[in-house]
């Protein structure tokens, strides 16, 4: 699995590197981390409007956003 590592960026930058990540993959997972609730929020909106599926975990103050392509 993919993952892209946004944790200390704000928005947008996190959302452009999960399109680009989300524009590269070709199947499989794609996994972005955060940590940031407006980041997470943002990430699986944006994953959404792509039509992905997110699946989302937490740990302390970082989140990783799951997505996959359907």
């Amino acid at each position: 699995m993919k993952q892209i590592d946004a944790r200390g960026l704000s928005c947008p930058q996190p959302v452009i590197m999960a399109r680009k990540g989300m524009a590269e993959l070709s199947g499989g997972k794609l996994e972005v981390l955060v940590d940031s609730v407006t980041s997470r929020d943002n990430v699986m909106r944006a994953a959404r409007l792509e039509g992905c599926e997110t699946e989302v975990s937490a740990k302390d103050d970082e989140f990783s956003v799951i997505i996959s392509k359907k």
